[in-house]
């Protein structure tokens, strides 16, 4: 085994296989690969995993790592063997309420570029005459899913990638890794030291152990799932192939279903969560152990068994010959975790990866090793997206749990999450509560999406009717607060924002050398702007206040902007990044009466001519010191008022007794949502990320080309005068009241040309609005489209945006 290599791969599964055999295509071959088990049945999840593989999933990112996963699979054999089974899936309903959202799923499908479509129960028993069809309403049909021989893939991905000079070592065990300055120096194994450069961690459910040898967390659980194979089935009798019956899943019943030759494999997440702690999982033994595996637990499968025998009533003269309880990594938000530590330079990780996404992770990972970017947007993976409270030991146990127990549930885009809550409160959640705010989690804030105090608001107005898919998680008091915020005024609750100070004597420096506008600015200025990657991509927008000479305060989207900051300051010590989010607190408050309301509690001057838009000051609310910014988010006139958490009380009952004479509300992020998309403000993560230019976002006023060089500005200079090949575009529906969810494939002339970014109903304008990329000749004001909401086909038409206040007068 070599003593040193630029990349050592700690894990020989399905991962870091895939990741071998790409970073040795993109020309990194001085690799050596390690695994504490035997190669390529290491005895990991790839070794017991069924290797069913459905690509449709509501994130495009896992989407499309799942067709990446595809292709590759069939792309390769093993000594004459298939690696990829192409038989296609099924996912039978069994109730109306999976029935209808087998519609909505077709619409991802649709708007990721998967061929999918939904098939009656006679087709279904074309497909699959083992199906009993009186039990179902139909099913979801996906040519291109199939069964992957995830050992073979392995072996067959390493070989390639040994072929260029990657080498794979089986029982090697890493004992320990030396972090040096904070940087990654080696592996220490059971074979001895290497020297390394960079480590990428792909050891599955053994992902935390690993990390912590390195100093950082990977908050992972590992989840036993039960497995088990029949006896022959009378059915299949003399079939030597290993499958030719589609994959099948009852997600009603939470089970799967893959034919295995004469046989059956049946699999169950009925049962209540088994969790593993990474450190208790048994070592290696025989050459044929599979450590991810745990004894079959008989009782908690007779249920399940029922459940598939009614479904597949060949099953029932069939025996079980072979179970286990296999174990899964789930993470709080049952998204892979991808990319390098902040804290620990050179230590990448890719875990929490199924079979499903295995070839098109190792594709993400090996990308962001050598290009910095993948060929899709990750951020819903990103490894520094968890707050500190997601990675205690508590949390990633406790939400490792219920993704188990919803991993088939069918979970609306709305729906909060339940436990454990609440963990991060505001100074102004007893006020709020005493409101009737009905309280939805984001980054573990309570967060106010509509007050039932405002449910008298609805008597003096009409709103549509709405019911369905689109009722859920929603209330009409929500509409209220919206059209009480463009009328009169409200106070919001912002401070989850996440906030962050650059300071020192490179901080103007380090930011324009980050962003894309002038930052270059007097004291007391306010200047949105984009940071971006390196190939023009949009990884952020930040709002940035500059508090001083050398001091600024960021408004930014969370932690992947603080590990963004932070690995390209200079490490002189001339720049100080801290993260202040959680030190001060922060209400919104506009409406066009909004400055009366601040005027009562206030010496300070607010006139246009002393506190133009986009401006900061430092004033006095009573007793409070606050730092206020004149900028807007929903499009009307108002402030941002920051403030010491310790006086947010206070802030906030100076403010709702000034207000009291206006009939001033408090306001939900429901409201909040709805009013900046009617006034055209692009949310990112949803209208605008990595894939995506400012121009084509729209965003180009916000790009100073002549500032100097900043991150992304050479391939925006590149790109030159050339022509946008596509456009975000302003949708209405022609229909009053129908209004859409987001995701949903947009059709110009009978074909697919997007899909829904920002959704939602514009109380202001009467219309429901939708905003989605489309090719540049179809974004012309006035082009008819169709909007495809659970394959129904709703009539819309391109608008100018903004919607509301396109000359801005209201707010400045």
């Amino acid at each position: 085994m070599r003593s040193s290599a630029s990349i050592t791969i700690i894990g020989a599964g399905v991962v870091g296989c895939s990741a071998a055999y790409y970073l040795s295509q993109l020309g990194e071959t001085d690799i050596v690969v390690v695994d504490t088990g035997p190669l390529f049945a290491t005895g990991g999840s790839t070794s017991h995993a069924p290797g069913l593989v459905f690509q449709t999933n509501s994130s495009k990112m896992m989407t499309n790592l799942a067709q990446e996963t595809v292709r590759a699979y069939q792309s390769f054999e093993l000594d004459g063997q298939p690696c990829w089974h192409s038989v296609g899936s099924l996912e039978v309903a069994c109730t109306p309420q999976r029935w209808t959202d087998l519609h909505r799923k077709v619409g991802y499908a649709h708007s990721y570029g998967l061929e999918a479509s939904l098939i009656s129960p006679d087709e279904v028993v074309e497909k699959l005459p083992l199906i009993d069809k009186s039990k179902i309403f139909g099913a979801y049909w996906v040519p291109s899913d199939g069964l992957a021989k995830a050992v073979r893939v392995c072996e067959a991905m390493a070989r390639d990638a040994q072929a260029k000079g990657v080498e794979f070592h089986g029982r090697t065990e890493v004992t320990g890794i030396t972090v040096v300055d904070g940087r990654i120096e080696a592996d220490e194994t059971s074979n001895g030291r290497i020297s390394t450069e960079r480590v990428l961690i792909c050891a599955g459910i053994w992902g935390p152990k690993v990390g912590r040898m390195a100093g950082i967390q990977i908050p992972l659980m590992p989840v036993e799932h039960q497995m088990t194979w029949t006896s022959p089935l009378n059915e299949l009798a003399g079939e030597t192939r290993e499958i030719v019956h589609p994959i099948l899943r009852h997600q009603d019943k939470d089970m799967y279903y893959r034919q295995w030759f004469d046989g059956y494999g049946v699999g169950s997440y009925q049962h209540d969560p088994r969790l593993v702690e990474a450190d208790e999982i048994r070592a290696h033994g025989a050459p044929d152990d599979e450590p991810a595996s745990n004894p079959f637990v008989a009782e908690d499968f007779a249920g399940p068994w029922q459940d598939g025998c009614e479904l597949i009533p060949a099953l029932k003269p069939t025996s079980i010959v072979n179970a286990y309880n296999g174990m899964f990594s789930f993470t709080p938000d049952s998204y892979p975790i991808l990319g390098e530590s902040e804290t620990v330079k050179g230590c990448w990780v890719a875990e929490a990866v199924w079979i499903t996404h295995g070839a098109g992770a190792g594709r993400a990972i090996a990308e962001l090793m050598t290009k910095g970017k993948a060929w899709i947007d990750l951020r819903e993976a990103d490894i520094n997206r968890f707050e500190p409270h997601q990675t205690t030991r508590s949390y990633v146990r406790a939400r490792g749990a219920q993704q188990y127990i919803e991993v088939y549930d069918i979970i609306h885009p709305l729906q909060p999450m339940a436990e454990p809550r609440p963990l991060r409160t505001s100074p102004f959640y007893e006020r709020e509560k005493a409101l009737g705010a009905v309280f939805f989690e984001g980054r573990g804030w309570e967060q106010p999406r509509w007050y039932e105090s405002n449910a008298r608001l609805l008597e003096s107005i009409q709103l549509p009717e709405r019911t369905g898919w689109e009722a859920q998680f929603w209330s009409p008091i929500a509409g209220a607060e919206h059209l009480a915020t463009r009328d009169g005024v409200a106070l919001f609750d912002m401070s989850p924002l996440p906030k962050f100070e650059v300071s020192g004597p490179g901080a103007l420096g380090l930011l324009q050398r980050l962003t894309t506008n002038q930052l270059d600015k007097p004291v007391g200025s306010v200047v949105y702007t984009l940071m971006l990657d390196e190939q023009g991509g949009i990884k952020s927008d930040i709002t940035v206040v500059r508090l001083a000479e050398n001091r600024f305060q960021l408004g930014c989207n969370g932690l992947p902007d603080l590990a963004w900051l932070r690995s390209h300051a200079p490490d002189d010590g001339s720049v100080e990044i801290r993260d202040v989010t959680a030190s001060l607190c922060c209400l919104g408050i506009w409406g066009r009466k909004a400055r009366d309301v601040v005027s009562r509690v206030t010496t300070a001057n607010l006139s246009d001519e002393v506190f133009p838009y986009f401006s900061h000051r430092q004033i006095e609310i009573g007793e409070v010191p606050v730092t206020a910014l004149r900028v807007s988010y929903v499009g009307e006139l108002g402030y941002e008022l920051y403030a010491p958490v310790e006086y947010g009380g206070r802030l906030w009952d100076l403010l709702w007794a000034a207000g009291e004479a206006d009939g001033m509300i408090a306001a939900g992020r429901a409201a909040f949502d709805t009013l900046r998309i009617e006034k055209g403000y692009r949310l990112w993560g949803v209208d605008m990320h990595t894939e995506y230019t400012p121009y084509e976002a729209g965003l180009g006023w916000a790009v100073k080309l002549k500032k100097g060089n900043f991150i992304g500005r050479d391939a925006l200079v590149a790109a030159g005068e050339q022509e946008l090949s596509r456009v975000l575009s302003c949708l209405l529906l022609d229909e009053p009241g129908a209004v859409v969810m987001g995701k949903e494939p947009i059709r110009v002339n009978g074909s697919v040309a997007g899909y829904a970014t920002s959704a939602g109903y514009g109380f202001s304008v009467g219309r429901g609005i939708a905003y989605g990329y489309l090719p540049a000749k179809d974004s012309v004001t006035g082009t008819k489209v169709e909007i495809e909401y659970f394959e129904k086909l709703l009539s819309a038409t391109v608008a100018s945006d903004p919607l509301v206040d396109p000359s801005g007068s209201r707010m400045r």
